[in-house]
């Protein structure tokens, strides 16, 4: 249940109001209410109030902020220039939430060009860029005609600052072009009229009146390079996920479902589609999700990634391939103890493939004929080109890459060149040192891996609190990285707790059977795993096992709330857009075709599976004072289920606070918003575990 979008699709910011318990006043503040039963409690309570990260936490804060990311980066097909998206960061240390494109030629020491559609020097929202087949323009998205309104240009990236050419004049939302094999053609992902960026991760538009299944598909389009002229050519009651050019540039390979976009990936079908006419064909139905379409150089036959996966951009499970005709799909890597998250067909007809590897990011390439692996490169760290997972940008050879790396103690910066021998392109963060201790990995006998991170300035000779992070999905995986902006668990580590991120069953990078080994199950053997993970970072590092807490948002949040109702080990949580009840969640959220996988019917045919994982069935075990947050407009863990655990909490007694933040989706997107789930958590843990 987490989602990762580009921060172009991205709206910002939003008022904020607070409600107390027994008043409401206007203030800059989201609304907060808090209940508590001793006077002790009610004194934890007021030092929270209005909590504002100081001293080392502030650095850890001031570290995030200060540093640059980047969004995007992508070799050229000939491997000799690189452009990559990154954002803008003031003097004072804040991003302005717009971003800039930049190319760098690999055989010169010419210091990087900008590419945009503005005038003169103006920064706006640029991003998306796709290289054109030989290698000399860029076409890109922009809102420089018009603030929040994304359109496409094309420019030659050997000419003057000021020759970008705008193709389109749409009104809606556009993402991910792409060229056509002979240059003449641009497909890009068209949402006409949307209302919003699109996928459940955004805030939703509030409905009243009569309620009725309403949507905007994602169609396919083309952009003539020659006219602009845009035309969608895919069905107007279709959403397309996700396409692929053929080699002969006739059709397309596209993930797809009829009506809610939203909703139905969880059950789309790999299509193809005639460019020329927009008749699509199905060619394969898959048992669970599919990502990632991906044609042969031959154009004889379709790879992509099948697997159990909760969420749209979350991506890991198995290579398959199949028949461009269509027919039945095989399977590569059967019994791999992996979980593949971008494939790409090599010129040899290879299939070079990124993947989760307990709890490395990797690089393997696998012959589709014999299923022959060979490993190319593997390492405690990030590699991305900009979409969620482990993947590349490719040159047209195959020789050359782009990537984006970064690490719990590297921040990140582009890199190109050789495959998995990379030359460091940017310096942005050069002088950008982690505000946090060393990270250790740390491996379980029941496959279970973890990630310890150290307090800052660790002393061996102390005892230290110890604040368990359990990620969301559950489909996804926690690897070494750079925190983002809005990461709560490393100012933990920078004020002197330990953090430990499992990677529990259900996550990717142990392969296919691992991460379904939580289906009908979710509270038990992941939990299970959970606490043998507290257990392990108890015996490896000196761990106060008397002040453990723990916390999470989307699935970490519901493993959150699930916690405190099965142990009282932890003294403090924190959850975040967390799920109380599995049955009144069912008739609440707004992606409920997720559910049928991991529960195995719908709650109207079998509620006590439901029932039997549903934190408020246990909510009178509850002792462990917790805080909750949630977004108002969350429309794939919706408010309500917070409201429900928040209330059942008060009315028990258990000391609890409750923050609502006003029109914020599943991520935040308001950076006044983002700190202050920040510093109100550490203010939480600090009352509590200190």
């Amino acid at each position: 249940m987490i989602h990762l979008r580009p921060r172009l699709a991205i709206a910002a910011a939003s008022l904020l109001i607070i409600f107390a318990t027994h008043r409401s006043v206007a203030q800059d503040s989201p609304a907060q209410q808090t209940s508590g039963t001793k006077q002790s409690a009610e004194a934890r309570l007021k030092a929270v109030a209005k909590p504002k990260a100081s001293g080392p936490a502030q650095d850890v804060i001031n570290t995030l902020s200060a540093t640059h990311r980047f969004e995007q980066a992508a070799i050229s097909p000939d491997g000799k220039k690189v452009a990559w998206v990154e954002d803008i960061i003031t003097k004072r240390g804040v991003s302005t939430g717009d971003t800039v494109i930049y190319v760098a030629d690999l055989e010169s020491k010419n210091p990087p060009k900008r590419i945009s559609a503005a005038v003169a020097d103006a920064i706006h929202a640029e991003g998306s860029v796709a290289w054109s087949p030989d290698s000399k323009k860029l076409a890109f998205l922009s809102d420089a005609a018009k603030a929040g309104q994304l359109q496409m240009y094309v420019m030659d990236v050997a000419g003057p600052a000021d020759s970008a050419k705008k193709l389109t004049q749409v009104k809606g939302f556009l993402s991910t072009p792409g060229w056509s094999p002979n240059g003449k053609t641009i497909a890009v992902l068209f949402t006409e009229n949307a209302t919003r960026a699109a996928g459940p991760l955004v805030a939703e538009t509030p409905a009243t009146g009569e309620i009725k299944d309403s949507f905007f598909e994602q169609r396919l389009a083309l952009v003539d390079l020659g006219t602009g002229k845009l035309s969608q050519i895919s069905p107007a009651d279709t959403y397309v996920y996700e396409y692929d050019w053929s080699p002969d540039g006739l059709r397309f390979a596209v993930t797809a479902a009829l009506g809610n976009g939203d909703n139905n990936w969880y059950i789309a079908e790999l299509y193809t589609l005639d460019a020329a006419t927009g008749l699509m064909k199905s060619i394969y139905k898959p048992p669970l999700q599919i990502a990632n379409p991906a044609w042969s150089p031959d154009g004889q036959r379709i790879a992509f990634i099948g697997g159990l996966m909760s969420d749209e951009p979350s991506v890991g499970g198995d290579i398959f391939t199949i028949a461009a005709t269509g027919g039945e799909a095989t399977n590569i890597t059967p019994d791999m103890k992996a979980s593949a998250s971008w494939a790409t067909w090599t010129s040899g007809g290879d299939i070079l493939f990124g993947e989760y590897l307990e709890g490395d990011s990797a690089l393997a390439t696998i012959h589709p004929a014999d299923g022959t692996k060979s490993q190319l490169f593997r390492k405690a760290g990030q590699l991305t080109a900009g979409a969620w997972g482990v993947n590349l940008s490719l040159s047209r050879d195959g020789k050359s890459s782009a990537v984006i790396r970064s690490s719990f103690s590297t921040p990140p910066e582009v890199w190109a060149g050789p495959t998995t021998e990379w030359t460091q392109i940017t310096q942005r963060n050069k002088s950008i040192k982690p505000a946090w201790g060393e990270a250790k990995s740390l491996r379980l006998k029941n496959e279970v891996q973890a990630w310890l991170l150290y307090p800052r300035d660790f002393d061996p000779s102390k005892k230290y609190p110890l604040v368990v992070r359990v990620h969301g999905g559950p489909g996804a995986a926690v690897l070494s990285e750079w925190p983002s902006s809005s990461d709560y668990y490393s100012p933990l580590a920078g004020a002197g707790y330990f953090v430990l991120q499992p990677n529990p069953r259900g996550s990717f990078g142990e392969g296919e059977a691992f991460t379904r080994a939580n289906v009908k199950d979710f509270g038990y053997g992941d939990f299970k795993d959970i606490m043998a993970a507290v257990d392990a970072a108890i015996d490896a590092a000196p761990i106060d096992p008397n002040r453990l807490g723990i916390c999470g948002w989307s699935y970490g949040g519901y493993m959150t709330m699930w916690a405190v109702t099965q142990t009282n080990r932890f003294k403090a949580a924190m959850a975040g857009a967390g799920l109380s009840n599995w049955q009144s969640y069912y008739g609440e959220n707004l992606i409920d075709q997720w559910m049928i996988p991991f529960f195995g019917k719908s709650v109207y045919d079998d509620p006590d599976v439901y029932a039997k994982s549903s934190p408020i069935n246990f909510i009178k075990k509850v002792r462990t004072p917790t805080l909750i947050l949630v977004g108002d407009s969350d429309g794939e863990v919706p408010a309500p289920q917070s409201y429900e655990f928040w209330h059942a909490l008060k009315t028990l007694g258990v000391e609890t606070q409750f923050v609502v933040y006003e029109h914020e989706g599943h991520m935040f997107s308001s950076p006044k918003h983002r700190r202050d789930v920040v510093e109100r958590t550490l203010a939480w843990f600090d009352a509590h575990l200190r």
